[in-house]
């Protein structure tokens, strides 16, 4: 077998429902030597068993001995990954057939890019079309990348392809579970490393009532999330004694956070 390029690390808990299709999209890339890593974090219900229905020689299953969450997942199959190029998946997404052709591409042909992502569509638990995000579509050079950064993200996890070599320095961090891939970004942007972006969908992004997205932002206010994961990011920051205009343009965003936080808990108590 062609030894693989490209990492595709899926983490899977409890996703059996959309998980058969998104596998399918990876094992039918028009880029074929990749290595699919399928991570079962500690999952109850039908996934292990459609994992282990394939026979795809690509295809590496992992299992935690139990579910240890998101980052820990992550943070192992990065370490796991036999190659210097790793694209993140979910288990409920889909990709473009020629995704992972053509972030290899580009990350080959920009050697200074730490990370590239993509476009995304919108798709709910039955395919249907979803729309489409709009600050994923008005951000794609690495300027405005790291100039809206220090306000909010703008790139899908999910989408990305990221260097080894640099994010294994990094990995995610426990506490900023649920927004760990904006922290992430944060540090990275913050240390002069580049994030860029294709401006072409390559991933079809499922929200439905069981995505970690829409529990989110159910469940607590999301400017206070925006504001703890910015706190905790520059208090980091300062301790290392590192604070530069993005660390400022990132403080100015993070009291705004906190502002408007304050105001919509202030607007709910007033409905209710």
């Amino acid at each position: 077998m062609q030894s693989p390029s490209v990492s595709v690390i899926i983490p899977v808990f409890n996703g059996a429902d959309f998980l058969q299709p998104a596998i399918d999209s990876v094992l039918q890339q028009t880029l074929t030597d990749f290595e699919l890593l399928i991570i079962n974090d500690g999952s109850t219900d039908e996934s292990e068993q459609l994992i282990l229905s394939y026979t795809d020689a690509r295809i590496r299953y992992i299992s935690n001995e139990s579910n240890k969450g998101l980052v820990y997942t992550l943070n192992k199959g990065i370490e796991l990954c036999a190659t210097g190029l790793i694209a993140r998946m979910d288990s409920d997404d889909i990709c473009l057939p020629e995704r992972l052709a053509k972030q290899k591409a580009f990350l080959q042909s920009h050697t200074q890019t730490a990370v590239v992502a993509g476009f995304i569509d919108f798709i709910d638990e039955h395919n249907k079309p979803g729309g489409s995000w709009n600050t994923d579509r008005e951000t794609i050079s690495a300027k405005e990348i790291k100039r809206k950064m220090a306000k909010e993200n703008c790139i899908a996890h999910p989408s990305v392809m990221m260097r080894k070599d640099i994010i294994q320095q990094y990995l995610y961090k426990e506490n900023q579970k649920n927004i760990e891939d904006y922290d992430l970004w944060l540090r990275l942007l913050s240390d002069g490393h580049t994030i860029e972006k294709i401006p072409e969908v390559l991933l079809q992004y499922r929200l439905h009532s069981q995505s970690v997205t829409k529990k989110i932002l159910q469940k607590r206010n999301p400017f206070f999330k925006q504001f703890d994961c910015k706190r905790r990011f520059l208090r980091a920051r300062i301790a290392e004694s590192r604070f530069g205009i993005f660390e400022w343009r990132t403080f100015v965003s993070m009291i705004g956070n906190l502002l408007m936080g304050l105001a919509k808990a202030i607007k709910q108590k007033i409905v209710s």
